[in-house]
């Protein structure tokens, strides 16, 4: 949904408004407000979390954030994962996770509900990888299917079981297939 307002926000202007829930998205000085997760959804994105981060966050490779406000190149977004390298997790002065990220993440994941526009996620992954994201996942739950987007350009369709998807280098441990994600669903 996008908002009418009566003035035209700059991004510093949008980054001062309280939160949303479901999130605002700040998008070529738009306010969109993304839909509210479903269940399928919501199942595919808690299990990622946790799959991630059971496999980064003990070596300290690197962490999964849901939801997280990601703002940079005069866009600020929140995909329904971010994951970052360990050592490009900003940080306050006391050393802990910072509450803004002003940086893209390394690999951007985005669940495709119902009511949500197909293009308007892509550009956002596209985004992502033209500011520095190493890879982008889109996945698909209605259509079975998941797109894979690298950094050098070229995108990948995964719609077989089998398949074993491309992840970062920095998290080459994480082995999961269309058919164990989409599995998640029969629980």
């Amino acid at each position: 949904m996008v908002q009418a307002l009566s003035k035209i926000l700059t991004l510093e202007e949008f980054l001062q408004q309280p939160e949303a829930k479901p999130a605002n998205e700040y998008i070529d000085g738009k306010i969109i407000q993304k839909p509210m997760p479903q269940g399928k959804h919501s199942i595919i994105q808690g299990e990622l979390i946790t799959t991630i981060n059971s496999v980064l966050k003990p070596k300290r490779l690197g962490r999964a954030f849901v939801e997280l406000r990601c703002t940079f190149g005069e866009r600020s977004i929140v995909p329904d994962v971010s994951v970052f390298t360990w050592e490009r997790i900003p940080r306050d002065e006391n050393g802990e996770v910072s509450n803004t990220f002003m940086i893209a993440p390394d690999w951007t994941i985005e669940i495709l509900s119902p009511a949500q526009s197909q293009t308007k996620v892509t550009k956002n992954i596209l985004h992502c990888l033209n500011n520095g994201t190493q890879i982008g996942w889109l996945i698909d739950p209605k259509e079975k299917t998941i797109f894979v987007y690298f950094s050098q350009g070229q995108t990948e369709v995964f719609d077989q079981p089998d398949q074993i998807l491309p992840v970062p280098s920095f998290s080459h441990n994480i082995n999961l297939s269309v058919g164990s994600i989409l599995d998640w669903l029969l629980e």
